[in-house]
């Protein structure tokens, strides 16, 4: 992971979890004041952002270009849960909002936790799924060559067996034909056999006495 998509990712973890918290604690505020009990009422908190976080990675996770209407049930509990969430939210800092605040000031103020979560989480969820197909090698992604000593062997045994060919009267271009190989292979190859020393060929007079 790059140092970039890591400060990202540790950001938008931060702000979420900043975002829940807050959320958290003015709805487990608003259940106690409406008769839930003090040692239960986490759970309200806990019950309507949690389907936030769970819907939007359901919603990120399904999302496929093959299958465009697999995405329809999470956005359901996606958009509830964050409806109810921004509502109760603000619902929460009217009851309990200064008498200097003005009313809709405190609701506005207490609705960015709930919407900044749907944000950063489905932020976060992006980071990680597009980092993971980032580094993930695709099966047609072509792969370097290396060399092995099974190739050089070959190599060694085609040249012997062109050099044969070679000496049995065969044309460069059948070899290279033959082996499955370029003509200027051959040539590289039979270069030595073909170039002979001038002083072999030429016959040798004897002076006369």
């Amino acid at each position: 992971m790059s140092p970039v998509v890591a400060t990202a990712v540790s950001g938008t973890v931060l702000i979420a979890a900043g975002a829940f918290w807050l959320s958290f604690t003015s709805l487990a505020d608003l259940a106690r004041r409406s008769g839930i009990a003090p040692e239960q009422a986490w759970a309200w908190p806990l019950i309507v952002d949690g389907i936030i976080v769970v819907a939007t990675v359901a919603v990120v996770a399904l999302s496929l270009p093959a299958q465009p209407r697999a995405t329809w049930y999470p956005w359901l509990p996606l958009a509830a849960g964050a409806a109810v969430s921004v509502a109760t939210n603000a619902l929460h800092a009217v009851i309990a909002a200064d008498a200097s605040v003005p009313a809709a000031v405190a609701a506005v103020v207490a609705s960015v936790p709930p919407v900044v979560l749907l944000a950063v989480t489905h932020l976060t969820v992006h980071l990680t799924r597009n980092l993971d197909t980032a580094t993930t090698p695709r099966p047609d992604d072509p792969t370097p060559a290396q060399d092995s000593p099974s190739s050089d062997a070959d190599a060694v045994d085609q040249r012997t067996e062109a050099e044969q060919l070679r000496l049995d009267g065969m044309s460069n271009r059948a070899i290279a034909r033959h082996l499955g190989v370029h003509p200027s292979t051959v040539g590289r190859w039979l270069a030595p056999i073909d170039s002979t020393p001038e002083s072999a060929t030429e016959p040798t007079t004897k002076e006369p006495q």
